[in-house]
């Protein structure tokens, strides 16, 4: 096949290289650069376009630097300042993927290709000539839940050769190929924010405004902070209080008050209930294929709200109030704004994805931070 992969400069994808170029396809590297010209988001461009060089000689293939920096800045650090603005949790990397890997390239530079190829840690199965996303065989490296957003005209046209693969025989691959990135690490964070931190971004972009930190326990201030979007749900780390630890268990976004909760076994802090909205079903709606049946408006599902390589269980129960996941156990810091990840009971497909919501008989027909972008190939 002609094939166009996706490279970043790390060992996954120049694996993949080494895989598909000794299958023998005809392949065509392309390297995104998604950082802006100026000192935010350089995501270490030049030594990641060095690295892709050195890949690309090796095997005498071409590369082709495109640049998406305008469509990220638009798209997925807009949705991201937004998000955080409104008080909700974003999740850059599931909408980089959706909006700008799988669409904007797809429909500029893919569509020319038969399939386009990434290092990402999935899988597909065709069941009854159908496409379905499936996790990867390493647990803890899957990232199926990053690509929770996409469609099916997207999964269609994406291949994940290592979805058969462990990091570890990755690595292995990359040391027996002589790779010149073998013993790389991997990239950490988000990615457009390269060396800045993600505080000294979001206070660039929306700058600071002191409140209270409030012990929900009690009802007494025990601290100020320098405003609520810097927080999130669930948040443990940088909230610089003593006798902890402390966990921010809940945001009031009209008077900029963010409310702690001290200790690791209080009850504030969980919750089984998770309302969504805005759900992604990507090869097919699971009320219709889970258990077709009896059709019903309540099925077992396992899900994830965070990366994790763990699973959890309960029911996806659309009701009159809308669509809400049961879990059957406690779930830590239900963060608004985050996605949870649908899969089956069994775990092995991904089905998709929706938005955690505050209120969902409240907020269901108000319109999300999350940005509209093509999405076709």
């Amino acid at each position: 096949m002609k094939i166009a992969v996706l490279i970043s400069g790390g060992v996954d994808s120049a694996v993949v290289v080494d895989r598909l170029y000794k299958e023998g396809h005809e392949l065509h590297l392309f390297y995104i650069r998604i950082g802006m010209d100026n000192d935010e988001g350089d995501c270490s461009a030049e030594e990641d376009i060095e690295m892709c060089t050195l890949i690309a000689r090796k095997y005498n293939l071409p590369l082709k630097i495109v640049s998406l920096h305008q469509e990220y800045w638009d798209y997925v650090m807009a949705y991201t300042l937004e998000t955080v603005k409104k008080g909700l949790t974003p999740h850059p990397d599931i909408m980089c993927n959706k909006i700008i890997k799988f669409g904007f390239f797809e429909q500029r530079w893919g569509k020319e290709f038969d399939k386009t190829a990434t290092g990402h840690y999935a899988s597909i199965k065709e069941i009854d000539g159908k496409y379905y996303l499936a996790t990867a065989k390493d647990p803890v490296k899957d990232q199926t839940d990053f690509l929770a957003q996409i469609s099916y005209d997207q999964l269609s046209h994406i291949m994940f050769p290592l979805g058969t693969l462990s990091k570890s025989e990755v690595r292995e691959i990359a040391r027996e190929a002589e790779l010149p990135n073998a013993s790389r690490k991997d990239s950490q964070g988000i990615c457009f924010l390269g060396k800045i931190n993600y505080a000294d971004f979001i206070a660039r972009h929306l700058g600071e405004k002191e409140g209270p930190l409030i012990d929900i326990a009690t009802g007494k201030k025990i601290g100020t902070h320098k405003g609520y979007w810097f927080y999130t749900i669930g948040q443990r780390k940088g909230l610089g209080m003593s006798g902890g630890p402390w966990f921010v268990v809940k945001k009031n976004i009209k008077d900029n008050v963010v409310y702690v909760s001290n200790g690791y076994d209080t009850r504030l802090q969980y919750g089984r209930t998770i309302p969504l909205e805005q759900p992604n079903w990507i090869s097919a709606d699971p009320f219709e294929t889970i258990s077709p049946a009896q059709l019903s408006d309540k099925i077992e599902i396992t899900f994830k709200t965070r990366h994790s390589p763990e699973f959890l269980t309960g029911h996806l129960i659309k009701g009159s109030d809308g669509l809400k996941i049961q879990s059957d156990v406690d779930v830590q810091g239900i963060a608004p704004g985050q996605f949870a990840v649908i899969y089956t009971p069994d775990h092995n497909l991904c089905l998709g994805s929706a938005m955690i919501t505050v209120n969902q008989s409240k907020h269901r027909h108000r319109r999300s931070a999350r940005p509209d972008a093509p999405v076709k190939v």
